[in-house]
């Protein structure tokens, strides 16, 4: 059998009577030691110590994948030539959840692919570029839950944070 064995702590020489065990030593030990009230050692400090709990949530938002929006412009009415887009409304915000996917435009332009089937460019700031968002971006999530214009920043995962400056509507041209 292996015992711990720990020099000179609990041991007592079987002839001497007179010599204290382990636990009497240890109970006159803490007799002498002052007692400390944790209370009051807390209160005597001159600095408070607080702690800050913040909660961050980002949202990743992937690229589209081809089969994907291949199916997306497979339910459009099919035609000789390929449907073109013209930006038309004014978007100031759209839904974090409603948004499917993103791809890259020209320029410093993305174009989202909204749940709705309904598509979205956004302008960055012109200092971005669009390829630079090619596999996607994140955005630190609002209390909305919105992504908005002149307010939100879109972080590559390259680690390029641009701005959204706007956002406009694409719908079908029908000619």
């Amino acid at each position: 059998m292996i015992l711990p064995f720990t020099a000179g702590v609990g041991v007592r020489a079987v002839d001497d009577p007179a010599a204290p065990s382990a636990p009497q030593c240890a109970a006159s030990a803490m007799e002498d030691a002052p007692r400390i009230n944790p209370l009051s050692a807390l209160r005597g400090q001159q600095s408070a110590r607080q702690i800050r709990i913040e909660q961050r949530v980002v949202v990743r938002i992937a690229p589209q994948p081809p089969a994907a929006r291949q199916n997306m412009l497979a339910q459009l009415p099919q035609r000789a030539i390929a449907p073109r887009f013209e930006e038309a409304r004014k978007e100031k915000c759209v839904p974090l959840e409603g948004i499917a996917g993103v791809q890259t435009g020209s320029g410093n332009r993305l174009v989202l692919f909204l749940r709705d089937q309904r598509m979205i460019s956004v302008n960055l700031e012109k200092s971005c570029r669009a390829r630079d968002f090619y596999s996607g971006f994140y955005v630190e999530k609002n209390k909305d839950g919105r992504l908005c214009v002149d307010r939100d920043k879109l972080q590559s995962r390259t680690g390029m944070r641009c701005e959204v400056e706007a956002m406009r509507q694409l719908v079908e041209v029908r000619e």
